[in-house]
């Protein structure tokens, strides 16, 4: 979900082809009230405060810098060091925040064993760590970025997808992301419900505490605020497949890119 356009749409409405790609309402091409200049040099100022002091500082200026970046047309705050080279994005034009007291993710749909995991079951789960660029659908590219946690397949082995099952739908506290991946691409070893960035707990800014990582497709199937799967019998189109972005979001084989793979 990170990663695109910030409006607060709550019921989408089908496009397809160039028409998704091209179109936007006023609101979004306003993107809200414009970040002014004096607010973007005090941006600068933070953020290199937070590169020299580091840590709890750095993560609060995320949270900072992802309010303000939903207000911004020129993109400069993208290039601030807080940013690390990503653009913040949420289509609910709000930030919302789970901790280890209420945070919970449910596993249920076509499955044997449907289970809730707080954030303590899911770090006893075996961990794994990737790094890879990350792709945006439009055009920015984080290279080397790392993410560690527990690989989608071992929390659909522990559930037991039963015969019918073919999908995933992946749903999100913000009350209005959703994405989905087929049962095969699910397995991938390169699929992850991601609790660390860049070997860091996921801010809330990014997604956190927990985020589904789709490593070998774009950004916007690595769907923020992950709260729940659900196994389908088919694949229901996720927030901005609605707006005709291609369910199967390949990196430089979908979407009308050619970017180079990231895993």
């Amino acid at each position: 979900m990170e990663d695109r356009t910030p409006r607060p749409v709550k019921t989408p409405v089908p496009l397809s082809g160039a028409d998704a790609k091209d179109s936007a309402d006023p609101e979004e091409q306003k993107g809200g009230s414009p970040v002014g200049r004096r607010l973007v040099l005090g941006m600068l100022g933070l953020g290199a405060a937070g590169v020299a002091v580091g840590g709890g500082v750095q993560d609060k200026l995320d949270t900072i810098l992802a309010s303000v970046t939903t207000r911004d047309p020129t993109g400069v705050t993208s290039l601030l060091p807080g940013g690390g080279g990503f653009r913040f994005y949420s289509v609910s034009n709000s930030i919302p925040h789970r901790g280890e007291a209420d945070y919970r993710l449910t596993i249920g749909g076509l499955v044997d064993k449907p289970v809730t995991y707080r954030l303590s079951d899911l770090r006893a789960l075996p961990q794994v760590r990737m790094v890879r660029d990350v792709q945006c659908v439009t055009g920015w590219r984080v290279p080397k970025t790392a993410f560690s946690g527990v690989r989608l397949s071992t929390l659909l082995d522990a559930a037991g997808v039963q015969d019918k099952g073919a999908a995933l739908r992946f749903t999100c506290f913000d009350g209005v992301y959703s994405e989905s991946l087929t049962l095969d691409q699910a397995r991938r070893s390169d699929m992850l419900v991601a609790l660390t960035m860049n070997d860091k707990p996921v801010t809330d800014a990014h997604g956190g505490p927990v985020r589904l990582y789709a490593a070998p497709m774009y950004f916007y199937k690595s769907a923020k605020w992950l709260s729940g799967i659900t196994v389908t019998k088919d694949v229901e189109p996720g927030y901005w497949e609605h707006y005709g972005y291609d369910v199967d979001g390949w990196v430089g084989k979908s979407n009308g890119r050619h970017d180079d793979p990231t895993s």
